[in-house]
C-alpha cells in the first residue's frame, strides 16, 4: 500500500482536516467523526482508509479518556465487550474477502444507516435516567444486539460511534457517564482492532508514515473542541454533521 506518493497536497489538506475533526468530536460533539470516515474513504483507497484512520481514532480517544476517565460505568462495558468481540470476528471475515468495491459500498450504506439512526435519535430522545441494572433480562439482550452491530460496524468502517452512542443514550446515561464509558470503550476496542487490521494487510508501515502526519492535527482539533464545545449550536452542528455524513455516503455509493 504506497499511500504517501499517491496522494495529492489538496487530499492531504482534506485528510489533515479530517484527523482534525477527529480530536474535534472527541471533545464536542460525539458522532462528528463520520465525516472524517466520509472523507479518508473518499481520497484513499476504500479498505485501505480504515487501517489509516484507525491509529488516528485511537489517539483521538485516548485524549477523550485522559479528560473522562472518571466517568466510566464499568459493568455496561463488561457487559458489552463479548457481544463487541464477536461482531469484530464477523467484520474481519467480511474484510478477508471483501475487495475495495465492495467495502466502498458497505462504508457508504453504513454511513447512510448511521445517518438515520442518528436521526431517529434526535426525533425521539430517551429519558435521561440511571443506567439500568446489568443483571436485567432485557437490558443484556439489549447489549448484545447492538455489541454485535457495534464490532461489525467499526471493524469494517470505523463506524460504531453512531451504534453505541444509541445504546448508551437509550440506557439513560447522563452527560458525563456517556462521555467516561464511550471514550474507554472506543479507546478497548479500537487498541483490540489494530492486530486484526494489521493481519488485513490495513495498517503496514506505509500508512503508519501517512499517520506520523495526520496525527500532528488530532491534538489542535481536540483543543479547538474544547474551547467552542460551549459555544456550538447543537442542532445546527448535528444538522450539518448527518448531512455531511449522507453526502458522503452517497458519494461512496454511486462512486
Amino acid at each position: 500500500m504506497d499511500t504517501i506518493s499517491t496522494i495529492s497536497m489538496w487530499e492531504f489538506v482534506a485528510l489533515a482536516a479530517a484527523a482534525a475533526l477527529v480530536g474535534f468530536s472527541k471533545t464536542a460533539v460525539s458522532g462528528a467523526n463520520t465525516v472524517s470516515l466520509a472523507v479518508f474513504a473518499a481520497v484513499l483507497p476504500a479498505r485501505e482508509s480504515t487501517g489509516v484512520l484507525l491509529p488516528i481514532l485511537i489517539v483521538g480517544d485516548t485524549i477523550a479518556v485522559l479528560t473522562y476517565r472518571r466517568h466510566a460505568h464499568w459493568p455496561t462495558l463488561w457487559r458489552l465487550f463479548p457481544a463487541v468481540a464477536g461482531g469484530v470476528v464477523v467484520g474481519t471475515v467480511f474484510m478477508l474477502w471483501a475487495d475495495d468495491g465492495a467495502v466502498r459500498v458497505s462504508i457508504g450504506s453504513i454511513l447512510l444507516l448511521m445517518a438515520g439512526v442518528t436521526i431517529s435519535r434526535r426525533r425521539h430522545p430517551p429519558e435521561e435516567d440511571d443506567p439500568p441494572e446489568t443483571a436485567s433480562l432485557k437490558g443484556r439482550v439489549k447489549a448484545r444486539s447492538y455489541g454485535v452491530l457495534g464490532g461489525f460496524t467499526t471493524m469494517v468502517a470505523n463506524a460504531g460511534g453512531p451504534v453505541m452512542s444509541l445504546y448508551l443514550l437509550s440506557a439513560g446515561f447522563r452527560k458525563l457517564g456517556f462521555l467516561g464509558t464511550s471514550a474507554w470503550f472506543f479507546l478497548i476496542v479500537n487498541t483490540a482492532k489494530v492486530p486484526f487490521s494489521v493481519g488485513l494487510g490495513l495498517i503496514d508501515l506505509d500508512s503508519l508514515l501517512l499517520d506520523a502526519l495526520l496525527v500532528l492535527f488530532v491534538l489542535p482539533g481536540a483543543v479547538l473542541g474544547k474551547l467552542c464545545v460551549d459555544r456550538i449550536d447543537q442542532r445546527v452542528f448535528e444538522r450539518l454533521v448527518i448531512g455531511a455524513t449522507v453526502l458522503g455516503g452517497l458519494q461512496l455509493l454511486l462512486r
